[in-house]
């Protein structure tokens, strides 16, 4: 028998369980249909178990590195069992918190694989959701009044290099690895290959980033990705730019991987890691039995995510953007409310924080130097390093910087760029000036505790009008 429902969610990530959330609190009927587990990419495969890895390689550093304290730690030894442990156990807490949410908000889950059937008996237009079930029980047919596609995106693979999940690896198959290499080659030195590489050093294992661009983190400020490479060269990971890799040549065995660039430089490690990026999962959910349109391999939607059938919405790593979890989960909190006839303005990306959660922490919000230079904005720039600040040097970490980019006519705050200690924790300030309309001297007139990070932010504010204190 169909079930009628206000909306139903074909995926439960991130951007799927939110937007069933505050369908849920606007008293809309919602189910989700879920093929693997709540929480999806983020919580399983991606944020979460990443961050725990990287917070016990930060640990495993600090460790080593106590007598600087007065500490003395002497034979410390890493357990990665434990470490893979406790990662488990992480999300496994989170994965509880996330059904109970869902239970919480009376949201129907259906275990399955769902696809959108044309016009049928069901519905005059296509939306009808066709479930098959994961326990093999007979299909379930739900009829939504509108649909909302979160099935977010998977690794993406190069061709010519078969990932076979034990030397020639993906994020995804990194996060289950039972033991460290000695040795890796990470191809593509975007935000995932930049954290892996960052966490398998503290590892200490023998890192090799292979960068298809002539820069690293191509999407941050220059100055950003320039204070990247000098610091990770300082901690021997090896970072090849303009790397463009020759297939042809990969070579695999039991003792690991060989490949050669097409100038002919060659790099051997006991694995390969591929970190170029993600690919909407579009395949195999129906959209042939709509008008729905795709765009660079992705989901076309409008302002309020609306695909082309305006009663079906897309959001998150399926329509391309920033794939983020906490863009996803907007996304969804929009497109629920716009199937509720409220009204709300569109999404202004530029104003969302972007991180990078490697050592040091990347974070960055606005436009960049070379974004704001290119549309011919009119612009002053303030910078200020994390090794004037007491609190840094307190820490034990001062390294890095914060930059500020402003409009010299309005003064507005036109991007903020941090590579430091806890800058993922700090660009929320930033975020919140953008989203005000902020300028530097309202940032520097905002009086910071001391000792704290946060004044590295004031600081560099009052440097974009030459006026910083301590420096």
């Amino acid at each position: 028998m169909a079930k009628e429902y206000d909306v139903v969610i074909l995926g439960g990530g991130t951007g799927g369980y939110v937007a069933a959330i505050r369908a849920a609190q606007l008293g809309l009927k919602t189910a989700i249909v879920e093929r693997d587990k709540l929480g999806g990419t983020c919580l399983h495969k991606g944020c979460i178990p990443s961050k725990a890895l990287l917070r016990s390689a930060e640990v495993y550093v600090q460790s080593k590195t106590a007598n600087r304290y007065g500490v003395d730690t002497t034979g410390v030894m890493l357990n990665f069992q434990k470490v893979q442990q406790r990662k488990t156990q992480i999300v496994e807490q989170l994965y509880v918190g996330v059904q109970h949410l869902i239970q919480k908000g009376k949201v129907d889950v259906y275990h399955g694989t769902g696809r959108i059937l044309g016009p049928s008996i069901f519905s005059p237009m296509p939306g009808t959701i066709s479930v098959e079930m994961k326990d093999g029980s007979e299909n379930e047919m739900l009829i939504p009044k509108n649909v909302i596609l979160a099935t977010g995106s998977r690794p993406r693979t190069v061709d010519g290099i078969h990932v076979d999940g034990q030397t020639i690896l993906t994020s995804d198959d990194a996060l289950e690895m039972s033991a460290l290499p000695k040795s890796i080659l990470i191809v593509g030195g975007g935000v995932i290959g930049i954290e892996w590489a960052s966490m398998l050093a503290d590892f200490d294992v023998e890192v090799t980033v292979l960068e298809y661009s002539d820069q690293i983190l191509l999407t941050e400020d220059d100055d950003i990705s320039s204070e990247m490479t000098k610091l990770l060269k300082k901690r021997n990971i090896r970072i090849q730019t303009n790397a463009k890799l020759n297939t042809k040549t990969l070579q695999v065995s039991d003792k690991g991987v060989t490949v050669s660039l097409e100038n002919g430089q060659s790099y051997t490690a006991e694995k390969m890691l591929l970190s170029v990026g993600r690919v909407a999962n579009i395949e195999n959910i129906g959209l042939e039995n709509t008008d729905i349109e795709i765009e660079n391999a992705c989901i076309k939607v409008n302002e309020h995510f609306q695909t082309k059938e305006s009663h079906i919405y897309a959001i998150g790593d399926v329509i391309g953007g920033l794939q983020l979890a906490h863009v996803a989960s907007h996304e969804g909190i929009r497109a629920v409310e716009h199937i509720a006839g409220m009204n709300n303005n569109p999404l202004y990306y530029a104003n969302i924080a972007r991180c990078v959660y490697s050592n040091p922490e990347v974070a960055s919000v606005g436009l960049t130097e070379y974004e704001a230079r290119k549309q011919n904005l009119p612009i002053k720039i303030g910078k200020f390093p994390f090794k004037a600040i007491g609190k840094a040097l307190v820490h034990g970490d001062a390294q890095g910087f914060v930059k500020i980019v402003a409009d010299s006519h309005s003064n507005d705050v036109l991007g903020v760029h941090i590579i430091g200690p806890h800058a993922t924790d700090l660009i929320s300030e930033a975020a919140l000036a953008l989203l005000l309309n902020a300028t530097p001297w309202e940032i520097g007139a905002t009086i910071h505790p001391h000792p704290s990070l946060s004044e590295v932010m004031g600081e560099a504010a009052l440097a974009v009008e030459g006026r910083a204190i301590h420096m």
